[in-house]
């Protein structure tokens, strides 16, 4: 079998949404594949500083940020962080509307101080709300907005009642930032992510593929949510998680079991890649 690049998403595709904790079996899955020559990478919206207990396992590099940082083990294929006048644009328009946010730098995040509160009065079945919920209250990187020290920011995350709070930002900011935004109708809630259109997860699969000279149709990439469509749109094969989104898995060559049924191993091994 040729070399294969393998990417996984990590809230949701290679763990449960917001632990660190992979199960043993995708850990397992991952060991294999290496050993037979294949190179796994993360790629994930989040930051390198969130992504860190992860990476530590064992990965060959990530595409973190959204796309925002690629790296490998041992060299920075691309660092695109927000210009200081749109990160501050987008940050007072928001507020002033209301909008919670979160900012994410390469090694820390920050969060509004009454984003706990918010997300309390939400109910389940989001990943990404999981994933902030679980990581205010195990207190997982996300700092108080009031120690924000000015590094530079490559993201921010939202989170709102309504579309009408986002209209001044996306009115200053669409043209730069795509404004990616899932419409929780049944948690009363919106939830997203302001990315740069410079950059997305399946722009940082290509710029990895063209570093280690893989073509793309050698490329395998996991997902479960459409944060993940750039990378699901962009990979030579395409997995979508039992646990993801109905709209992905339309999008994606194979279905595999969730990430608490062992999915990622089954369909490593179904793959051929162990």
């Amino acid at each position: 079998m040729n070399r294969k690049l393998i990417f996984l998403d990590v809230d949701g595709t290679l763990t449960s949404p917001g632990s660190n904790v992979p199960p043993e079996s995708a850990m397992e899955a991952v060991r294999k594949a290496q050993a037979n020559g294949h190179l796994v990478f993360l790629c994930t919206g989040r930051n390198p500083a969130m992504l860190a207990p992860v990476f530590a396992l064992g990965f060959d590099g990530a595409v973190a940020g959204a796309g925002g940082y690629v790296f490998t083990n041992d060299e920075v294929l691309f660092d695109c962080p927000m210009k200081q006048e749109e990160f501050e644009t987008g940050m007072r328009l928001l507020g002033e509307q209301g909008v919670f946010r979160t900012i994410e730098a390469k090694d820390a995040t920050w969060g509004d101080e009454d984003l706990g509160d918010f997300l309390a009065s939400q109910s389940e079945g989001n990943s990404e709300l999981m994933r902030w919920r679980k990581a205010l209250a195990e207190q997982l990187s996300i700092r108080p907005m009031s120690e924000y020290d000015g590094s530079p920011i490559y993201k921010i995350v939202i989170m709102c009642h309504e579309m009408a709070q986002l209209e001044p930002a996306k009115q200053a900011l669409e043209k730069e930032y795509n404004f990616v935004i899932q419409d929780l109708a049944a948690h009363h809630c919106l939830n997203g992510e302001l990315i740069n259109r410079k950059y997305d997860k399946g722009r940082g699969v290509r710029l990895v593929a063209e570093h280690y000279g893989i073509p793309l149709e050698d490329t395998i990439g996991f997902g479960d949510s459409m944060n993940d469509l750039e990378m699901i749109e962009t990979v030579g094969y395409a997995v979508c998680m039992a646990n993801g989104s109905p709209a992905l898995m339309e999008k994606s060559d194979l279905v595999c079991p969730a990430v608490e049924d062992d999915g990622l191993y089954k369909a490593f091994e179904q793959l051929g890649l162990l």
